[in-house]
């Protein structure tokens, strides 16, 4: 019996998150916003969001619970984010 015509995602495959989106993923988790995440790492608030959207496009998401939990499942963020959070 085969599935004619139902797309399959794999997780397997390769998902690389930049330095710089780590990094505002990270804050994302500490609970922090846009602005809070532009002034802790020195950039404006449209960079961050430009990030947010590269994020949430490469895992397929559309929010930031999503993204973290998403995130998380892939251990493309340090389990010690997780657990400090």
């Amino acid at each position: 019996m085969s599935s004619v015509g139902v797309p399959v995602v794999h997780e397997e495959r390769s998902i690389k998150l930049t330095k710089r989106e780590v990094e505002v993923l990270t804050l994302v988790i500490e609970g922090k916003s846009s602005k809070d995440i532009a002034d802790a790492l020195y950039v404006s608030k449209r960079t961050v969001d430009f990030h947010l959207a590269n994020i949430y496009e490469k895992l397929q998401v559309s929010n930031r619970v999503q993204a973290f939990r998403r995130a998380t499942r892939l251990g493309l963020i340090p389990i010690e984010t997780v657990l400090a959070g």
